[in-house]
This record gives structure tokens, sequence and C-alpha cells, in this order.
């Protein structure tokens, strides 16, 4: 099955014009190339009612994966996880554990990471470094095990015990 993928970029200077968005568009090629379908990209500043108001968007046109880039390190405006943490419904705390572990082979500093990653619907969230190079190392070892997620996550069958309990009542 073909997945929607909503990319923001949460950047102020890239917001305000003074540097370009290179992780965006290097996300979406990515995933692209892995068969995911795009939904036009997203650019806000470092500002957490911000990036919540473009979460709860792509949730709301039904994204099945929004991968955000940007703001997920120790500067004080760096709110995205934040903003992932006040918008999700259920954390999935194994997805930045991985991209962690993989990246910690490269650098020393993914232990700086503050990444996360969570469901608020139908829609799986999960953030990545601000740099192309970064985003890309970390979203590698983890895209081919979101599909199995997304799979699971967007299936219409009843998923709890109390639904096919019900379901044998009527």
């Amino acid at each position: 099955m073909q997945y929607s993928v909503q990319i923001i970029t949460v950047s102020d200077r890239c917001f305000r014009g003074e540097r370009e968005d290179l992780s965006g568009p290097a996300l979406a090629s990515y995933v692209e190339k892995a068969g995911y379908d795009l939904l036009p990209p997203v650019l806000v500043p470092d500002e957490q009612d911000q990036i919540e108001a473009a979460l709860l968007a792509a949730c709301a046109a039904d994204a099945a994966l929004v991968l955000t880039t940007g703001g997920t390190g120790f500067a004080p405006r760096d709110v995205t996880p934040e903003a992932t943490l006040a918008v999700c419904e259920r954390m999935v705390p194994g997805i930045p554990e991985a991209m962690r572990a993989a990246s910690l082979a490269i650098t020393p500093r993914a232990m700086l990471s503050r990444a996360a990653a969570g469901i608020r619907g139908r829609t799986l969230i999960v953030n990545l470094p601000g740099s192309p190079k970064a985003a890309l190392e970390n979203l590698t070892p983890v895209l081919p095990t979101l599909a199995h997620g997304l799979n699971m996550l967007r299936d219409d069958s009843p998923q709890d015990c109390s639904a096919l309990a019900l379901s044998k009542q009527i």
C-alpha cells in the first residue's frame, strides 16, 4: 500500500528566507524513491504553537506519516519534540531509540538528539535532525520498518477485544 508523507521543516532561518531548506527536499526525494506519496511541504519557524498547528493540519489531511526536520537539539528554540509530545496521543519511543543507536555508529553527537515519535489518530509523526545528512542518516535505518507500523496503524479492521466481543453480541 502506498502512503502519504507530509514533510515539515522547522527552521527560523529558512522561514525568514535567510537560508535555503535543504533537508525537506532531501527527505522528499528519499521517501518518494521509497514509494511514498508526497503532500506539499510545509515550512514553519521554531515556534511551538506553529509547529503544533502544522502537525495537526497534517493529521487532519490524513497524512499517514509526518516527518519533521529541525528543532531537535539543545538550543533554547529547539522545541519540535515538545510540539510533537503535545499533539500525540501515544508515543513510539523505539523509533528515536533506533535512530540514535544507528546514528551513534556515525557520530557521538547522536546522543544529543531529543527527537521524538508518536501517533495521533492514524498518523505517525517522526522527528528528524535539521541537517540533510543527519536527517537521512536517521531515517534510513527505520524507514523500512515504518511501513509495517503504518500497515497496522492504518488498518480499518477492529483492533481490540472489546470491539470483537461487541460484534459477537449483536
